[in-house]
């Protein structure tokens, strides 16, 4: 059985399924594949962690929250897209070099299509303009949202990512006319808890849209069905990015669906 060491570096992450999604599809796989967690806050334990990793031979690492762009600066070569955004969630070593890829793109993509494939796209309001706002932003403007509105508590993260996609900065304000709304913070995930926004922005002709996946009912999911919003959450984007991670590592196209089950398994 082929060996396959692969983990996760990020903040706050003691809680994330990566590993069981990750080690049980190996072993279905016919791999012996373990998956680490690195749970570090700086970006010198980012650096060092990379170092560490690349020397014990694994074969990749995924790169969450706050380092998916820290992490561009120590890596070769950038994929196409990885480079487009700029921001990376996946780290292959590869021949004596870090190659840096994106399935966060990938993954909300797929999970749009999945279950929001006839949604009204005209306007969409995006909350986010970090590592994942940037892969998101790409994708909802690849699935034809004509006019995307960003907004970060850091204007200037807004302002740089908006000038990157050809789009413009927004405000809450544009709520009241949008089609949509996604949430690409990490507010409402277990350590960042709350809400984004003012529940009563949220109206019935506006889908809501949210990438965080643990919990699975965020507080913004929780209010938007009250006020009679369709609503998908982040399930479907972990599971389709983590198989096309998978991929990566271990260069075996896994059974994406039986993923999509297991994840839905471990979060119940």
């Amino acid at each position: 059985m082929a060996n396959c060491r692969c983990g996760l570096i990020g903040t706050g992450i003691s809680t994330s399924l990566s590993p069981a999604l990750h080690e049980v599809e190996g072993r279905r796989q016919g791999l012996d594949l373990s998956y680490s967690l690195f749970d570090v806050d700086t970006s010198g334990s980012l650096k060092s962690t990379l170092d560490d990793a690349e020397r014990d031979g694994f074969a990749g690492l995924n790169i969450t929250h706050p380092f998916k762009q820290q992490v561009v600066e120590l890596l070769d070569d950038l994929s196409p897209q990885a480079r487009a955004i700029g921001a990376v969630n996946t780290v292959v070593f590869r021949d004596g070099k870090r190659f840096g890829h994106n399935t966060d793109a990938y993954g909300f993509t797929e999970s749009f299509r999945a279950y929001l494939p006839d949604v009204a796209k005209k306007h969409v309001v995006q909350l986010g303009a970090g590592g994942a706002g940037a892969a998101v932003a790409h994708a909802l403007l690849s699935v034809g949202v004509e006019k995307l509105s960003i907004i970060d508590p850091d204007d200037q993260k807004s302002n740089d990512l908006s000038a990157k996609v050809g789009q413009q900065p927004g405000d809450l304000a544009a709520l009241h006319t949008a089609d949509g709304l996604v949430n690409a913070s990490p507010i409402g995930m277990h350590h960042h808890p709350g809400i984004p926004l003012p529940a009563e922005l949220l109206h019935r002709d506006l889908w809501v849209a949210d990438i965080v996946y643990m919990p699975v009912e965020t507080e913004l999911l929780r209010a938007a069905r009250a006020a009679g919003s369709r609503t998908v959450g982040g399930t479907a984007m972990c599971a389709y990015q983590a198989a096309a991670a998978f991929h990566l590592f271990t260069g075996i196209a896994p059974d994406t669906e039986r993923m999509l089950r297991h994840l839905d398994v471990l979060l119940a």
